[in-house]
């Protein structure tokens, strides 16, 4: 991932530095595990322990010449430990390395984007009680429907993340597994216990049963739920677009001071954060497709999963980790306009109430379809000429035959459509 989107801690786990370090500790653990079985003298395991150490350029220079990563860096350890060097690896081949190592990479990262997830969860819902009682116009397909409030959009997105939350730690308890069991699976050169031992240490848990490999699924399985992760957030980000809209104006994300909207035009104030969360999470779902690729291996292990592995585990968690700060960023310091909100509410005149109308004039016993046809020729007529929802209603004979302006009064009134808002914010816990 390009450094523009990475946060230091986030990357800090992907880098040379945290992967041969995990290498070694997992090299060294196999290690006290053979001494237990009495297979490397405990005085070598001694050692080794104080003196293994690895340089990065120097495996990278044996790698240019090995074109091989996992060799370049056993003989490079190999060097700092001298002739007890033949014990190392012993029995291992290098997916047991670098399996166990995403393992161990895949958990460390899942940790920060829980703790991201936890700060948005916190943040929408005081935002969400803040706003709970805002009335605004909701929409379906882009049209006003009826009335809802600020606060049930926010709430919405809560309960969402919610599910992300478990989603996430669902997949990372499944993701946090190690595999000590040789070139095909089999343990043929390396007990079992060795695998128990260093899963046990580094805090994975043993894959029930391996090829050369962890199966793909797992990562397949992990890369989706950071995708469907990204999707909410642009599911969110893009109705901040919309609201932010010049006609619309009801939201719209921080815009700080000197920040600068359009190079052309000073008076731009454009939603470029939500823009950027919406461009990034097509950037996640790419990245899950090619994980769903590389489930399908030759045999016992081919390579092709590899290459793409080494760009879409980094790049997906890193991303993840940016969208989520900044989406935190939006949510805190949003801007709302309660009377843009108020105003837009009553653009159509009156309109907004006319599924009450319908079910009033039913219960007059009228027909559904008598009466449906009542009220939309008086609502076809307010989009027509702009006029009064109310006032076209009581030109119909056959409507005021039935129910009068004082009836009208009642049913055009916003507490009925808000009367179950707190019902619905104690079932999600933001009483």
């Amino acid at each position: 991932m390009i450094e523009r989107y990475s946060l230091p801690k986030m990357s800090s786990i992907w880098q040379d530095e945290f992967k041969f370090k995990t290498m070694l500790d997992i090299e060294i653990f196999s290690l006290e595990a053979l001494a237990r079985l009495k297979k490397v003298p405990p005085q070598a395991v001694a050692r080794i322990r104080r003196k293994a150490r690895f340089n990065l350029k120097e495996i990278s220079r044996l790698e240019e010449k090995t074109q091989h990563d996992i060799v370049a860096f056993v003989n490079n350890v190999g060097r700092y430990i001298g002739p007890d060097a033949k014990y190392l690896h012993l029995g291992l081949t290098s997916s047991d390395l670098l399996d166990t190592t995403l393992g161990v990479q895949l958990k460390a990262v899942s940790g920060i984007l829980e703790e991201d997830l936890d700060r948005l969860l916190s943040v929408l819902a005081k935002k969400a009680k803040r706003y709970k009682d805002m009335v605004c116009v909701g929409r379906t397909h882009g049209i006003h429907a009826e009335p809802t409030t600020f606060g049930l959009k926010l709430a919405l997105w809560y309960d969402e993340t919610r599910r992300n939350l478990l989603r996430l730690q669902q997949a990372r308890e499944a993701a946090a597994v190690g595999k000590i069991s040789g070139a095909v699976g089999t343990y043929a050169n390396i007990d079992p216990s060795v695998e128990a031992h260093v899963c046990r240490k580094l805090g994975l848990k043993p894959a029930n049963i391996s090829t050369q490999i962890i199966q793909r699924d797992i990562y397949a399985q992990y890369l989706t739920t950071l995708a469907i992760i990204g999707a909410s957030l642009e599911k969110f980000a893009t109705e901040i677009r919309h609201l932010q809209r010049t006609e619309v104006l009801e939201a719209e994300e921080p815009f700080g001071k000197g920040q600068k909207g359009s190079s052309a035009m000073p008076h731009k104030r454009n939603p470029v954060i939500c823009e950027r969360i919406c461009g990034l999470s097509r950037l996640l779902r790419g990245n899950a497709l090619a994980a769903i690729e590389n489930v399908a291996l030759w045999h016992e292990r081919d390579i092709s999963h590899s290459s793409v592995e080494r760009v879409i585990m980094p790049d997906s968690t890193i991303a993840l980790d940016y969208m989520l700060n900044k989406f935190i960023q939006v949510v805190d310091g949003l801007t709302v306009y309660p009377d843009n909100m108020l105003a837009n509410l009553v653009r159509t005149h009156g309109l907004i109430f006319s599924q009450r109308v319908l079910l009033a004039l039913m219960d007059k016993g009228l027909t559904r379809a008598k009466a449906y046809d009542i009220v939309q020729r008086a609502a076809m007529l307010t989009w027509k000429e702009g006029s009064g929802f109310k006032d076209n209603l009581l030109k119909s004979k056959e409507f005021t035959l039935r129910l009068k302006e004082k009836d009208l009064d009642k049913i055009f009134d916003l507490d009925y459509y808000l009367r179950n808002v707190n019902t619905i914010f104690r079932r999600l816990g933001l009483n």
